[in-house]
């Protein structure tokens, strides 16, 4: 007998909603010429490390809820990955995959559209505390 499960069945002790999202996605390196003065520090002060599995996020995307240290799930890659990094304000809806210094590979990845997975808490897409008290019943405590 035979079971089958569609591949995008969420896990019941999952703590995690994975949100699905389509970007552009392209790939940076530690270097100066595609960062800054200081290539291995992130924007938002994480150091990054070749063999870190690190995304840079424009900044849109921070509002839609790719939080730094948000994990991220990219189409192709078997890896989970985190946000650590922010890109400048003239991005939008776009990754840029840490490649650690490895040019050729960033290279060769180039610049495509991917769906992507990000995690957001369940217990943080709970109903505000007020809409919960008005859900049980509870009358205005005015």
């Amino acid at each position: 007998m035979a079971l089958l499960i569609g591949c995008k069945e969420e896990k019941k002790n999952d703590p995690y909603i994975w949100i699905p999202l389509e970007v552009t996605a392209t790939a940076y390196n530690s270097v100066q010429s595609q960062t800054n003065e200081d290539p291995t520090i992130t924007a938002w002060g994480d150091t990054l490390v070749p063999g870190m599995k690190s995304l840079a996020v424009s900044r849109d995307l921070i509002v839609k809820g790719l939080k730094h240290g948000t994990m991220v799930r990219i189409e192709n890659f078997p890896d989970t990955f985190f946000v650590n990094d922010k890109m400048h304000h003239r991005w939008r809806n776009k990754i840029d995959i840490y490649m650690g210094k490895d040019r050729k590979r960033a290279k060769e990845w180039g610049r495509r559209k991917v769906c992507i997975e990000y995690a957001v808490l369940k217990e943080n897409r709970e109903p505000s505390s007020k809409a919960t008290k008005l859900k049980q019943g509870v009358e205005n405590e005015y």
